[in-house]
């Protein structure tokens, strides 16, 4: 092995130390040994398994740091794996020369504007792990095209953009499970287009990932959240997001998960998405989906999210079911929260649980609130004080409101209608739901909008 103490490395947090890594990369197998100690480089060290064969980067104990002093990457790792995952369309030299190249026990430090952590480029089977990864641009980036990605037991923290970054990379089969990724200026995990699939992400802290009142869009809104994938003119599919926290402070436009997919259906469209069992909260949004189609969401507890706990637009197949929301203790914490569904379609929420949810005004929304959509089923839900009122559909079809309690249980009710349909909705159907307490109407049912039978009206 390459210990690099051997080829003249300090380690002394001072000396640069890129020349004697380069030259124990060089002359030795391809595994750069760090001992306990500070090595600072002021250019990428890189790793072209192509031409050193197998690779790894081994700290001792999380006891080695590298300074990164410089721009790009402390570590870029190169190979030349242009198949699938499939074994029979790898080539002989990426079996023999290129997979599995391994980076563990490291921190690595930017102390450079362009810093970053680690940079992948047409690898297989990359493992990282066991490393700490802070003040760089990006902590993980991958580009161009990778297979077989885990990241597991690391820290990704206090980054200037992304913890890890999926940059417009061609990308199957990623597995980032029992990390902390948290602090990073943008958001903790980002895709940015490409074609990303089959990507799990479970039982990982992921939270502050945002810098309120200085970064924002190129449209000049703050934004940032904890997961964040955004394919305009990409595809991001088979995605699980599952028993992780996901929590912030409070930022404009911030998200603790969004997901924008083209404006397409069918295999170039986000889709395929499960949010499972998650503890999602303090953030402005908790779930925000555009474009995406077959989604699951379900067994999360969502909790004071300031405008809305989940905002859907221009979704469908959407499955939502026994989630809990907001909760405010009290009537003097703030209005915030609520579940909106824009130019939706093919949809289920059953089972939820959501108490004092805000959002809207006299004039328009809901603890619910359906604008556009078609092809719904709204049933056994708990809707508790809602503070405006409990469903609203404004020019919906084919919606089944059914089974549901929407009460309002305080000593002066503050709701103004259990449910509202208006507008040129059409062929709805309202049936046995419990409804009590409002200030105005419990039913507020605009002729010819729906078929209105058996409700218990307390």
């Amino acid at each position: 092995m390459s210990y690099v103490n051997h080829f003249g490395a300090a380690g002394d947090g001072r000396q640069d130390d890129t020349k004697p890594l380069e030259h124990a990369l060089a002359a030795g197998d391809g595994v750069l040994e760090l001992a306990k100690g500070t090595y600072r480089i002021t250019r990428p060290i890189v790793i072209d398994t192509t031409r050193t064969g197998y690779a790894a980067v081994r700290g001792t104990g999380g006891t080695s740091r590298i300074l990164m002093d410089g721009p790009g990457p402390a570590i870029r790792i190169i190979g030349d794996h242009r198949g699938t995952a499939q074994p029979d369309s790898y080539q002989e030299h990426t079996w023999e020369k290129e997979r599995f190249p391994t980076v563990t026990g490291i921190e690595i430090v930017g102390r450079h504007a362009k810093a970053s952590g680690i940079e992948l480029q047409r690898t297989t089977k990359t493992t990282i792990r066991e490393v700490l990864i802070r003040r760089c641009v990006d902590g993980i980036r991958l580009v161009e095209r990778n297979r077989d990605f885990i990241l597991s037991d690391s820290h990704l923290l206090d980054n200037h953009r992304y913890g890890l970054f999926f940059d417009r990379c061609n990308l199957h089969q990623i597995i980032v499970h029992g990390n902390h990724i948290s602090w990073n200026k943008q958001a903790g995990i980002k895709s940015l287009d490409g074609d990303v699939h089959n990507l799990q992400i479970t039982g990982n802290d992921i939270e502050y990932n945002n810098h309120p009142g200085v970064d924002t869009s190129p449209g000049g809104e703050p934004r940032g959240a904890e997961i964040w994938f955004e394919a305009p003119r990409g595809v991001i599919s088979e995605v699980t997001i599952s028993s992780n926290t996901l929590q912030a402070t409070i930022q404009p436009g911030g998200c603790n998960v969004r997901i924008h997919g083209q404006d397409t259906t069918g295999p170039a469209a986000a889709r395929l998405v499960t949010i499972a069992g998650n503890v999602l909260g303090s953030q402005t949004r908790g779930i925000e989906l555009k474009h995406v189609e077959r989604v699951a969401i379900t067994g999360n507890t969502i909790y004071d999210s300031e405008d809305l706990s989940l905002l859907a637009e221009d979704c469908s197949g959407l499955a939502i079911g026994s989630n809990t929301f907001v909760w405010r203790g009290d009537d003097q914490a703030p209005p915030r929260d609520g579940l909106k569904f824009v130019r939706c379609r093919d949809a289920s929420l059953i089972g939820l649980v959501a108490r004092r949810m805000c959002h809207g005004t006299p004039e328009s929304g809901a603890a619910i609130t359906l604008e556009d959509c078609h092809d719904f089923a709204i049933s056994e839900c708990q809707l508790l004080d809602s503070l405006v009122r409990g469903i609203e559909l404004t020019n919906c079809r084919r919606c089944r409101i059914s089974g549901n309690s929407i009460i309002d249980r305080r000593q002066q009710p503050k709701m103004r209608q259990a449910i509202r349909i208006r507008g040129t909705s059409r062929d709805n159907l309202v049936v046995n739901n419990l409804l009590g307490g409002a200030t105005e109407t419990l039913l507020d049912v605009a002729e010819g909008t729906a078929t209105v039978q058996a409700n218990v009206l307390l």
